[in-house]
């Protein structure tokens, strides 16, 4: 584990589980406690984004499992706890991977995204009522996570009948929240212990730490295509991760795979390559982690789009992130 980072910026390794089976983020997650990364992010859904991507695991049996095989931190980036699954329900499953993990695990939530969260049937709030849910959803996790005894709530959004967790860490759980506009920003500074974002917005970030969040940890993470040359790299980015290029509110509402894959036709292969680090160059992946280190972000988080973990692990491994810990100590 050499190389690793006690102070300065956290670079940290995001595990997708849209793109990759369980078995292959497991391995991810060994490599990249090997490779010298400080952390892990996993993704949190039902639904990949387009069919492409082709997986979607549970991601509390996969944080189970990378539990055995590492022992980098781990937040997820993100959970809803708030339609397709209860809080109730999240909290457990969050203790539990915190006991695992000897406490190494942070639960990173969000207001998520149709995608996910109508499979059973819900309607698909707006964004005032889904931040409304997840503030209450907060409430109901850290009661359970800290009340002796049982735990009953009666509130707007749900109801939890004496209830108790049985099986927790010693300390409560860390919650980070992500924040893509200037009102869930102001939600997660208020009652969040850490931020979560994917974009250098130093502006949305200095709103963060004004109203509240100026003493808490701010983790932001993006994707790059490794592979040999950088047209490979270009093209596997923009069929795999072509939704990565949509505007505006479109991932939140877009309800099935199929939508997004019609939607990222307006995405062109030169927007990609404008937008996604790609290739084999060493300073082209150590220069896209600088937009987030002037923003000002703890942590900051890569994944690797595409085929070639090994060998992206292995120039993250040897040349950048020695290089990104030698221009930010």
């Amino acid at each position: 584990m050499s190389g690793r980072s006690e102070d300065g910026v956290k670079i940290g390794y995001f595990l997708s589980s849209e793109e990759y089976t369980p078995a292959q983020l497991i391995e991810q997650a060994r490599m990249a406690e090997d490779a010298g990364f400080d952390g892990l992010w996993i993704s949190d859904h039902f639904h990949p984004w387009n069919d492409e991507q082709g997986q979607s695991a549970f991601v509390w049996s996969t944080i189970g499992a990378v539990s055995q095989v590492c022992e980098l931190p781990v937040t997820t980036a993100v959970t809803c706890p708030t339609v397709r699954i209860h809080p109730a329900v999240i909290a457990q499953a969050a203790a539990t991977s915190a006991v695992l993990l000897n406490g190494r695990f942070r639960l990173g939530i969000g207001t998520g995204e149709a995608l996910n969260e109508h499979v059973l049937g819900s309607v698909w709030p707006t964004v005032d009522v889904r931040l409304e849910m997840l503030e209450e959803a907060v409430e109901i996790m850290r009661r359970l996570w800290t009340e002796e005894g049982f735990v009953s709530h009666h509130g707007k959004h749900y109801t939890v009948d004496t209830a108790r967790i049985y099986t927790r860490p010693d300390e409560p759980l860390p919650i980070y929240m992500s924040g893509f506009g200037p009102e869930a920003t102001d939600v997660a500074a208020r009652i969040a212990d850490g931020y979560i974002t994917t974009s250098p917005d130093a502006e949305l970030l200095g709103r963060f730490r004004a109203n509240g969040g100026s003493d808490k940890p701010a983790q932001a993470g993006f994707k790059v295509s490794y592979a040999p040359t950088e047209a490979e790299g270009v093209e596997q980015a923009h069929r795999i991760w072509g939704n990565s290029g949509l505007p505006g509110e479109l991932a939140q509402v877009l309800p099935s795979p199929r939508h997004f894959e019609q939607a990222s036709q307006l995405v062109t292969k030169e927007a990609t390559a404008k937008s996604v680090t790609c290739g084999p160059k060493a300073d082209d992946h150590v220069d896209a982690f600088t937009p987030y280190v002037e923003a000002g972000f703890d942590e900051i988080y890569v994944a690797n789009m595409g085929p070639h973990s090994v060998d992206m692990m292995n120039l993250y491994r040897t040349e950048v992130l020695p290089e990104l810990r030698r221009r930010h100590p």
